[in-house]
């Protein structure tokens, strides 16, 4: 039988793998930059810990873990005759690999919070696991890179999060569009068509906008019990397009008689003024008044990032405000605002672009080739001081090996510089090196190579 791996997941190479971490890095940096510091938590949670808390579609998606040794063994019969496969999950399932980082992170700040320093700034970057249909940008296994902030109220969180997210994508060359809006507007919205309850129904649907538009946004709507009379009022505000500011004043006259809703357009203009009078890097904002984000714990501020580049259409950054997601968890009135990269998107975006930069490919700066043992010989203490200078540099093992092939090596493996040494270079200690990308030769010192590689 061949070997494979799961539908959704992937190898990568180590070429891949550079690329990738040249994503996390420059993440990492800005993260820290930012004065967020890293934790980490375990890949599977309690299945009780994350049942619940990102919606029923949500729920749907969690890989859940069968319990060990024999886990039919104290299930009752006719439980597993009828088939339930709800009530029969909560027998034989205990634990769950990770949805997201987020609700890890509110039950870690629980279990940890008299070690905490409020407000509580964590960067987390490790994989989550989604029992989703895979496709292009969509996998069962991927990297999230978050950034929270909890304990505090106040918005500049938010403005700082604009900021950190431009900061990163000029960092990255790539051109983004920051959408912005806050779920106090939509529970606004929902209140003045007439439809409160149906907030959780309202947002999930408008959230799929681009994918299904507004026809099937509506039949979504209509289909989950919301009223004729209802959708017909919520039109106006799917299809409303303008720059910002009108935007803003056109759901001032809208939601004038909404407490929250009005509260939700004070929010959003104050991250907006901000922003625009601190200025950002490359990335453009906008108010979008269909940005739901599915999520079911975001209160307020909302954000979604995509490309303003290429043909990846698929979110690459999102994140927003929740107001008592550690409440789930025994600790009330704890307020917070995170986002989170998608790595794997970002990589997708990156290389469509071509926008990897050259130096990321070569993790090897210097190679030494050789003609013979005694050459080589003559290499490892040369090799081991290059190394000792911070040059990222490797010998070709098997000595005596043809030119050719040695050559072939460096080239497979984009090393950029070949230092040469034969029986001449060895008499008079100058070595060759060659540049492999010019093709020019010179003969200098192991200490002239150091210098100018470094």
């Amino acid at each position: 039988m061949k070997p494979s791996i799961p539908k959704g997941t992937r190898d990568f190479s180590p070429q891949e793998m550079v690329k990738r971490n040249y994503i996390f890095d420059t993440i990492k940096q800005v993260f820290q930059r930012y004065g967020y510091l890293p934790i980490e938590t375990p890949a599977m949670e309690n299945l009780s810990t994350l049942m619940g808390k990102y919606g029923e579609e949500g729920d749907k998606l969690i890989f859940k873990i069968l319990n060990s040794g024999d886990f039919l063994s104290n299930v009752d019969t006719n439980l597993i005759l009828n088939a339930d496969s709800k009530l029969l999950t909560n027998k034989i399932s205990e634990k769950a690999l990770k949805y997201d980082l987020t609700v890890p992170f509110a039950r870690y700040v629980v279990q940890h919070q008299h070690e905490i320093t409020f407000p509580f700034k964590r960067y987390q970057i490790q994989p989550v696991w989604r029992a989703d249909r895979p496709q292009k940008g969509r996998y069962r296994e991927f990297y999230q890179c978050d950034a929270d902030v909890i304990g505090s109220n106040s918005l500049v969180n938010e403005v700082e999060l604009v900021q950190l997210i431009d900061d990163v994508f000029t960092k990255l060359n790539v051109p983004v569009l920051i959408k912005i809006n806050n779920r106090k507007i939509l529970s606004g919205i929902a209140e003045i068509i007439g439809e409160k309850d149906k907030i959780i129904t309202i947002t999930v649907a408008i959230d799929k906008l681009d994918k299904i538009g507004v026809d099937g946004v509506n039949k979504e709507l209509q289909e989950n019990g919301v009223s004729h009379s209802a959708i017909e009022k919520l039109q106006p505000l799917i299809t409303f397009e303008g720059s910002t500011l009108e935007k803003l004043n056109f759901l001032k006259q809208l939601l004038g008689n909404s407490e929250i809703g009005l509260k939700g357009i004070e929010e959003v203009e104050y991250i907006f003024k901000t922003v625009d009078s601190l200025g950002l890097n490359t990335a453009k904002t906008e108010l979008d008044i269909t940005l739901a984000r599915g999520l079911n714990y975001y209160t307020g501020a909302i954000f979604e990032v995509k490309s303003n580049a290429g043909t990846f259409t698929s979110s690459i950054c999102g994140g927003g405000r929740y107001d008592d997601l550690t409440g789930i968890f025994g600790l009330p009135n704890m307020s917070g605002v995170g986002i989170s990269f998608g790595a794997d998107r970002i990589y997708d975006v990156l290389n469509e672009l071509n926008l990897f930069p050259e130096s990321v490919a070569a993790s090897t700066k210097l190679l030494f080739v050789t003609f013979g043992e005694a050459e080589q010989n003559y290499c490892l203490p040369l090799l081991a001081k290059a190394r000792t200078a911070g040059i990222n540099s490797e010998i070709y093992p098997d000595a005596g090996a043809k030119m050719k092939k040695q050559m072939g090596y460096a080239d497979d493996k984009k090393i950029p510089f070949v230092v040469i040494i034969g029986s001449d270079e060895m008499l008079n200690g100058l070595l060759t090196l060659k540049n492999m990308t010019t093709g020019e030769q010179a003969k200098i010192t192991i200490d002239s190579i150091i210098e100018e590689l470094k």
